[in-house]
């Protein structure tokens, strides 16, 4: 009688784990990414660095994100091509624009979906009732997913407080492995501290000779005071010694010269 009943348990707990796997199977619109472009070898060696060092802080950490002190550090730039390399990678993840307030990666990138219908993001979703399938998109990287900014506000903070925000990153936290969420700079709007708190992690990404020591500092000193942990800095447009070349061709107004990316391209603590 013990032995049948064990059975019967453990056929029971089968049931329930393939039920969970279908209701985690979704389908979302295609999208394409007309400007995302290829990198130099040493700009992708470098964020490849940063995707494993990520990998190593272990299954807990899903949900990470990527901030600066200032505009102009570079971290879009970091937080989309990362994303990209771990998509790359077969790994299922998602990127989430949340500079709500001053968002280009649509524009810049040329995000448009395939079937030529409207895109719904991140603040429209948080502003509206619709399901979140309907605004995350699936990119031509194969576990690429991304949900773009494409409606800024001028003041989000009573979408940061909802509920419906805490409740759409839980939900992304559990379909997908990583989600990389791209962030307002600290030192401008208080919408990373309260983004900080509801992630598993936080990268901050540090422009070489350019931001202060007291700026990185009260930038570590507000993303612990949002409870979440400071994975790393990831310093950004350091200039290499002879050899160094500079990164202009995809940089441009808004992302700059990209320098060398040697053994001080990125450091962790």
């Amino acid at each position: 009688m013990q032995a049948k009943k064990e059975t019967q348990i453990k056929v029971e707990t089968i049931a329930i784990d393939s039920l969970r796997l279908k209701t985690n199977h979704h389908t979302y619109a295609e999208v394409v990414m007309d400007d995302l472009p290829e990198l130099p070898y040493a700009v992708e060696e470098a964020i490849n660095r940063l995707r494993i060092n990520l990998s190593f802080q272990g299954s807990g950490v899903k949900k990470i994100m990527v901030t600066s002190t200032m505009p102009n550090e570079g971290k879009s730039f970091v937080s989309l091509h990362l994303w990209r390399q771990m998509a790359q990678a077969g790994i299922p993840s998602l990127f989430v624009d949340m500079d709500l307030r001053k968002s280009v990666i649509a524009e810049k990138y040329g995000i448009h979906r395939k079937d030529g219908k409207e895109i719904y993001g991140t603040s429209y979703y948080l502003a509206n009732d619709l399901p979140l399938q309907d605004v995350i998109l699936q990119s031509e990287i194969p576990e690429g997913y991304i949900l773009p900014n494409v409606d800024n506000v001028i003041n989000p903070s009573i979408l940061l407080e909802s509920e419906r925000f805490q409740k759409m990153i839980e939900e992304v936290g559990q379909r997908f492995r990583y989600v990389i969420i791209d962030v307002p700079p600290l030192n401008l709007v208080s919408d990373g501290e309260k983004i900080g708190s509801l992630c598993d992690g936080a990268v901050l990404v540090v422009r070489g000779a350019e931001t202060s020591k007291a700026m990185v500092k009260n930038s570590i000193t507000q993303i612990k005071r949002s409870g979440c942990p400071l994975l790393g800095v990831a310093l950004n447009r350091v200039k290499g010694s002879g050899s160094g070349y500079y990164y202009k061709k995809y940089g441009g107004k808004y992302y700059g010269k990209y320098g060398k990316y040697g053994k001080e391209g990125y450091y962790y603590k």
